[in-house]
């Protein structure tokens, strides 16, 4: 019997924002065409999910300020990498973006 496969949902907790990373430029603008291994990760992806805000210390929450399907630059050492099927994302905190674009 082969299995199914299904699609996982990732859903973030509190101020944590699911991100996927834009892919790794594979050619200098001189032409020059890179090997994996000289890439840059960008620090540039798309936000795929958001948690339900940041908790104030009266128990309110406060609604993040980006939304599913924004475009947005994160500092570079920001989130931890997991991965989902054969998908890799980035979970980070809401404060580790720098900009939307």
């Amino acid at each position: 019997m082969a299995k199914t496969a299904s699609k996982l949902k990732v859903v973030p907790l509190g101020d944590r924002v699911v991100v996927k990373r834009a892919e790794a430029e594979s050619k200098t603008t001189g032409g020059i065409v890179l090997p994996d291994s000289a890439r840059d990760k960008p620090q540039r992806g798309e936000v795929m999910a958001i948690g339900e805000g940041h908790v104030k210390k009266d128990g309110t929450k406060t609604p993040l300020t980006v939304k599913a399907g924004d475009r947005v630059i994160f500092s570079s050492y920001a989130g931890d990498e997991i991965t989902v099927g054969d998908e890799e994302y980035l979970l980070l905190r809401e404060s580790d973006i720098l900009a939307t674009f």
